[in-house]
């Protein structure tokens, strides 16, 4: 069974590529988006499968109710806040659509409890709101008018509901699951939207910079984020798991640096103390899951439902 600290570094490996995303994504700005987002979860979905057959894991289909969790999360979590990060930095700066993100782990400690029938947490509620501060901190606050902020609340929900929405479904599909039919759901998306926005032949446009760029996401910020987030969310519960996000905008800061830009100030570092403060209060220390879901073997389930055969093809045909 994996322990609640591998759990938490799961989670925050996951965010640690997010977090490293900023600086990669700047490299995609002019490219077109839609059909750069469709190749980069086409790709991630073909490379989660091979993951996942190397690993010896089922790919249980889903069923029923199970495919509207997993179509939610694909058009909010990852279509709705790709296009309201875009929309929303015309009209705010990145600090305020970081802080929309930062504030997710309040969201997350009063809902995600309710989602797994139990009660939130007083100790998670507290060190959500550490966390958040903390997170601030080191986005800084930044300016917006109306509609940026608008757009800053929809990148704030569709953050939490890739991680809300997964809940209901992780006890049965599991991470590996999850992952891979959120991949190629989001990449049909973005493909229709992309050919009707940008045109079929937008995929010449990309250049070297823009093709490693799709590379990064596709393997580190979508195939091995999205496993190594879901693992942490299952084992330890949404709350808990939650207050990782503060990771990403303290790994954000530190590519930054890694990358040449100046050096942050006093109130990022402060800021990056208080997420670590945060972290220390809300996640467990001891070994067992703390709030967890009930989640199917991680090796092959002979008891498990269909397994999905052409999910592969499916993929490399979109």
């Amino acid at each position: 069974m994996l322990t609640s600290r591998l759990a938490a570094a799961s989670g925050a490996t996951g965010m640690v590529f997010v977090g490293g995303s900023v600086a990669v994504s700047s490299l995609l700005v002019g490219s077109p988006l839609f059909t750069v987002q469709a190749v980069r979860y086409a790709l991630a979905c073909v490379l989660l499968i091979g993951f996942a057959r190397l690993a010896g894991q089922r790919l249980v289909r889903p069923r029923g109710a199970e495919w509207l969790w997993l179509s939610g999360i694909a058009v909010t979590g990852l279509v709705v806040f790709n296009i309201a990060l875009v929309q929303g930095s015309q009209h705010a700066e990145p600090a305020v659509l970081g802080v929309a993100v930062a504030s997710v782990p309040v969201l997350m400690a009063a809902v995600g409890p309710l989602l797994e029938g139990a009660r939130p947490s007083v100790r998670a509620l507290v060190a959500a709101l550490v966390v958040t501060a903390g997170a601030g901190l080191v986005e800084g606050l930044g300016r917006s008018d109306g509609l940026g902020l608008l757009w800053a609340v929809v990148v704030f929900a569709s953050e939490a509901a890739f991680t809300l929405l997964a809940v209901p479904v992780l006890g049965r599909l599991r991470p590996w699951g999850v992952s891979v039919h959120t991949t190629w759901i989001a990449a049909v998306a973005f493909l229709v939207i992309g050919v009707v926005r940008e045109g079929p032949t937008a995929v010449s446009e990309f250049g070297r910079a823009e093709v490693g760029a799709i590379v990064y996401l596709a393997v580190a910020v979508t195939a091995l984020a999205f496993v190594l987030w879901y693992t942490c969310v299952a084992h330890l519960g949404s709350s808990r798991a939650g207050l990782l996000t503060g990771v990403a905008p303290v790994s954000a800061a530190l590519c930054g640096v890694m990358l040449g830009q100046p050096v942050p100030g006093v109130l990022v570092w402060v800021g990056i103390a208080v997420v670590a403060a945060g972290l220390a209060i809300g996640l467990p220390s001891r070994s067992a899951p703390a709030g967890g879901l009930e989640v199917g073997p991680v090796g092959p389930d002979p008891a498990a439902a269909d397994p999905l055969v052409d999910q592969a093809a499916g993929c490399r045909a979109q």
